[in-house]
């Protein structure tokens, strides 16, 4: 008799039978800070490092390849819009995923974390998933309850550091301070425990699944969303455009970011910048969602934006250049437009305050899907 197995686990076996056939494996890491390493010693000592290192020592005979696409203080918001540039090109083998403490625990970012998924689960690619769930330790806030009823529509495992190491601290079996010193982010101990829950997972999974005699349920999988992020695309001067078509946009007093970007981690590039009241940017494009995404700095006071969606506003969305929290600048997605179906839209955006010489309000780009 056949196995019946999740599309899922038989993308993870055919991907593990290669690793032990000497060849190339690709895993990945899509996250924010803790996935970035985040508080960690070094490099090496961050729990994506680790599960890399455990899979190269656990098939010595693949040529196995490392990708961290953490980026601190992002939600899967941007996660879904840079997909394609931070994880795809790379052809992934396998790709763990965690905005679980990022994405605020809520039915809109259920939605921008179900576009991840249904952007990975549709990959030309065809990348293995695995969830991982992480936790404030000092509260137990995760939004692990809606992203968890996604991956199980999909078919995808997931890890819990809120049903393992969180437990462990409310029992008393450890100290919080042990393994965070901000009651979120791991120091190493913390990084290697989240790497020990990822690669029990992982070494399970490996031994209990097979690729002969294999059938696969090919069955649509029911979204738990409206899934409008699926194709979400983020647009920068590097694919926006002055010309008319596709996102195009006109500069009245904004300037085009001329610094090269290097790598992902080089937020503040690709971009538009004003300087001085009135200073205006004008959007025009075709999508059913649109969110500004722009620079929140703690050196205050910072100047604030005004944008006006298709001039039927009666009051402008605000977009706040001054971040109340103090870790340092944030980059900041604010939703504009949520409809169901794709519309023509004009989007102005133009600088309203400006009180502080020298500072400057920062527009990285808008994301459209």
């Amino acid at each position: 008799m056949m196995n019946i197995l999740r599309e899922n686990d038989l993308r993870f076996a055919l991907g593990i039978e290669k690793a032990q056939a000497g060849g190339d494996y690709t895993i990945a890491f899509l996250g924010g800070s803790i996935t970035q390493g985040s508080l960690s010693s070094s490099d090496q000592t961050c729990y994506a490092y680790l599960v890399y290192q455990w899979m190269a020592k656990r098939f010595p005979e693949a040529r196995m390849h490392y990708v961290n696409a953490g980026i601190g203080g992002t939600s899967s918001y941007f996660g879904v819009a840079r997909m394609d540039e931070d994880v795809l090109i790379y052809r992934p083998d396998l790709v763990i995923v965690d905005f679980s403490v990022n994405d605020e625990p809520n039915e809109f970012f259920q939605e921008t974390y179900e576009g991840v998924i249904s952007k990975l689960v549709h990959a030309e690619c065809e990348p293995a998933v695995l969830a991982l769930n992480n936790v404030f330790y000092n509260s137990g806030v995760t939004a692990e309850p809606y992203h968890s009823k996604v991956t199980d529509a999909y078919g995808i495992g997931h890890v819990s550091a809120k049903k393992n190491i969180y437990k462990k601290i409310r029992s008393g079996e450890i100290k919080r301070e042990e393994i965070t010193p901000d009651g979120l982010h791991p120091n190493d101990r913390g990084h290697a425990m989240l790497a020990d829950q990822v690669i029990e997972y992982l070494d399970q999974w490996i031994t209990s699944v097979d690729v002969p005699h294999l059938a696969i349920n090919r069955n649509p999988v029911p979204t738990v969303t409206p899934n409008r992020f699926a194709n979400a695309k983020r647009y920068t001067i590097a694919n926006a455009t002055s010309l008319k078509g596709g996102v195009s946009y006109r500069l009245q007093g904004f300037v085009a970011d001329t610094e090269e970007k290097q790598g992902h981690l080089d937020l503040w590039k690709n971009g538009w910048i004003g300087r001085n009241i009135g200073d205006k940017i004008t959007f025009t494009f075709e999508g059913r969602t649109l969110g500004v995404q722009y620079r929140k700095t703690i050196h205050k006071p910072a100047p604030i934006a005004d944008c006006i969606v298709d001039r039927k506003m009666t009051k402008p969305i605000t977009l706040d250049g001054n971040f109340k929290e103090t870790w340092g600048d944030c980059l900041y997605i604010e939703p504009i437009i949520l409809d169901d179906v794709p519309k023509t839209h004009t989007v102005e955006i133009e600088l309203a305050i400006a009180e502080h010489p020298g500072e400057v309000f920062y527009l990285n780009g808008l994301i459209i899907s």
